[in-house]
């Protein structure tokens, strides 16, 4: 992938549903790449601006454009805009999108059009799709537990249904007997793809991933089908907030153990409503120079919370921002947002709030800009 004899860059896509841990993912797929000498893009996409994930890749150094309003297929003129800004600025080798977790159909209407139409500027990637093991577990009825409406899982399904190879990531996690059920029945019931368990935390099973992805091909086949209609009903019950806040204090806070205490109570106050969590997942940047941020991830209602990154010093004030995703209606969960910050201020933080952007809303019907059916 050098720039001599080498005219195509990469495109890989790494989708899945929310909470998969597909931004670690991304980012350690984005440094194994850049350790072998290539130049890497990276694009995040959501229904909304101001996502954690991408202020994460930015805070660890990588080339990053953000896609918001829609997903990669409703968005694809400005995925390619994306793509082509990037390779202005540093020329990428290899494209690394992930499109937003509550989005299917992405060969039918991303991988396949980029093929048709931009074939001379892109090489396909295999299409991965990682899975959290607990919540697949659940979905596919293996293991009990809170999960989604049949809506909801129907998009899940169809994620795995066009995947070219499921990603089991976080395979520390679980204990073998149901880590070896899981593949045995994701084997079963996806025959087509290469089933590969990981862990972006310890790395285990990476580069067998990696070199699938960055030397293999897609799988050839018909074009999935998909009930647009059942799609975009699953799609418009999960609630989508966005959050960003403004936080100054008179003294020096742990935000480490305030955004854990944050988290908590989030959960605690929709798991009383009944209301599965999707993901939820906030950073707060102190703004030093060192960049450090203290990140937070939740997983589902029944989930523990994972200080995933840590501020080293307590500090002064930041900048807090929170994406929530959960099956709920979106002004409940801007309810228990602001009622969570406010129980922070008077838990004794001592912390001023000022919320400078909130949106919370149901992402709309997916209307691809392309969709290109492949008969068998």
């Amino acid at each position: 992938m050098s720039d001599q004899g080498k005219t195509k860059a990469r495109y890989i896509m790494v989708g899945g549903f929310l909470g998969a841990g597909k931004t670690t993912c991304v980012a350690k797929l984005g440094r194994y790449l850049l350790d072998k000498g290539l130049r890497v893009g990276l694009i995040s996409n959501d229904q909304s601006s101001g996502l954690v994930d991408t202020a994460l890749l930015r805070s660890q150094g990588f080339d990053v454009e953000e896609i918001a309003g829609g997903c990669f297929c409703c968005r694809f003129n400005s995925l390619v805009d994306a793509a082509n800004k990037l390779s202005e600025a540093t020329k990428p080798d290899v494209f690394i999108a992930e499109p937003v977790g509550s989005c299917t159909d992405l060969v039918a209407t991303v991988s396949y059009p980029l093929r048709r139409i931009y074939g001379e500027q892109f090489s396909i990637a295999p299409l991965s799709v990682l899975v959290d093991p607990q919540r697949c577990a659940r979905i596919l009825g293996l293991v009990e537990g809170r999960s989604f409406s049949s809506k909801v899982c129907y998009v899940y399904r169809k994620q795995l249904e066009e995947a070219d190879v499921i990603v089991v990531n976080k395979c520390d996690l679980v204990a073998e007997p149901l880590q070896s059920t899981l593949l045995h029945a994701l084997r079963d019931s996806y025959p087509k793809a290469t089933v590969i368990t990981c862990s972006a935390k310890t790395g285990e099973g990476l580069d067998a991933w990696f070199d699938r992805i960055i030397s293999g091909e897609p799988l050839p086949g018909p074009t999935m089908e998909v009930d647009y209609g059942t799609y975009a009903e699953g799609e418009s019950l999960l609630g989508w907030l966005n959050c960003t806040v403004r936080l100054v204090s008179t003294q020096l806070f742990d935000a480490n153990v305030m955004l854990v205490e944050f988290a908590d109570e989030i959960r605690n106050k929709l798991s009383a409503h009944d209301i599965e969590i999707a993901h939820l997942k906030m950073t707060l940047d102190a703004g030093d120079e060192a960049g450090n941020l203290s990140v937070v991830s939740l997983v589902g209602s029944d989930d523990t919370v994972d200080l995933r990154e840590s501020l080293h010093d307590r500090i002064g004030g930041g900048e807090l921002i929170i994406n929530l995703r959960a099956e709920a209606e979106p002004g409940l969960l801007g309810e228990v947002t602001k009622q969570t910050l406010d129980t922070c201020v008077r838990a004794g933080h001592d912390v001023s709030i000022d919320i400078v952007h909130l949106e919370q809303f149901r992402p709309g019907k997916p209307e691809p800009t392309h969709r290109i059916s492949v008969k068998s």
